[in-house]
């Protein structure tokens, strides 16, 4: 029983990040409890997009390491779209750099090119990414966390010290602010469009001359359009005006969404952090906390490399 216990992890945190670093530790033999307020499909990464690359995050070399170990994942997950939610599928990052994106990612991701004036008016990048559809991806890593072994409750946190364990991994994206506390955390809003999908089969990426990005992303059932980053914005209720902008920008992209029958609106709040905090640390008590959070836009994209690098942070701390 003792050596039981030594070995239980208490994971804070049911989104995306929390989920998959519960699941990485279980499948190594460890006892996990995922304690998380919401059920999943009710986080934040379920509002997610959701396409790989890292977008927006720091440190940018960590995070493109962390990235190209999630990508080993999701090209497997691929093969099983309709259980795992991922698939390969072709599109635009419009303003990309091709030359920096195939100097870190060309040997991982092949066909890196320039998109031609047919598939992008302006200068723009072609790339065949996996793109994941969150409402499918979040139940099947809670699936997979189960039949690991794993235990998910669902509880309000207070204090991280409320964990019974020995190790507690914070995954609490930006719940952090006030239960690390982290004041450096900030939401980022990002207001979605849902729409019947008019027969759009590639994705599209665009950053206008502000540095403002719209996107559409099509998923199983529906077309996903965006979308905003508003800093520290705080509401959680689609804003009707945004969403005909939204719609609008979109349609500018590719002029069949504008007739497309609006099917729902969706915002959540990006856990934002001048870099992902991602490291070991010492609580009063003696026990350990390993805190993975701040993955702003990109946690999708970062998931499996931050899970498997804070389970070997877990791991240390176990043992020592």
């Amino acid at each position: 029983m003792e050596s039981e216990l030594r070995d239980e992890i208490v994971v804070v945190g049911g989104g995306v990040i929390g989920l998959t670093t519960a699941v990485v530790l279980a499948e190594r033999g460890r006892r996990v409890r995922v304690w998380t307020r919401d059920p999943v499909e009710r986080t934040t990464s379920a509002v997610a997009g959701a396409l790989w690359w890292p977008y927006a995050i720091e440190p940018v070399t960590s995070a493109r390491g962390w990235a190209l170990r999630s990508l080993d994942v999701y090209e497997e997950a691929a093969a099983s779209p309709e259980v795992t939610g991922v698939r390969l599928v072709e599109g635009v990052l419009g303003e990309a750099d091709l030359d920096g994106a195939q100097a870190w990612a060309g040997a991982r991701v092949p066909g890196l090119r320039a998109a031609t004036a047919e598939e992008y008016a302006g200068s723009g990048m072609w790339a065949r990414l996996p793109l994941i559809d969150m409402s499918t991806h979040l139940p099947w890593l809670r699936e997979r966390l189960l039949a690991a072994g794993g235990v998910i409750e669902t509880r309000t946190v207070s204090d991280l010290a409320e964990a019974d364990a020995p190790v507690v991994v914070n995954c609490t994206g930006l719940g952090a602010r006030e239960l690390v506390p982290d004041a450096s955390l900030r939401p980022v809003r990002g207001q979605l469009v849902l729409v019947e999908n008019p027969g759009i089969r590639t994705w599209l990426v665009a950053t206008d001359v502000s540095g403002a990005k719209t996107y559409f992303f099509p998923q199983p059932g529906r077309l996903v359009l965006g979308g905003t980053a508003d800093e520290d914005a705080w509401a959680l209720e689609p804003d009707p005006a945004v969403a005909e902008s939204i719609v609008r920008r979109c349609a500018a992209l590719r002029p069949e969404i504008a007739g497309a029958r609006v099917l729902g609106h969706r915002v959540g709040l990006r856990p934002a952090r001048n870099a992902v905090r991602l490291e070991r640390e010492l609580l009063p008590d003696g026990r350990v906390v390993v805190h993975n959070y701040g993955h702003g836009g990109a946690g999708v994209t970062v998931a499996w490399g931050c899970a498997e690098e804070a389970a070997g942070l877990a791991h240390g701390a176990a043992s020592s």
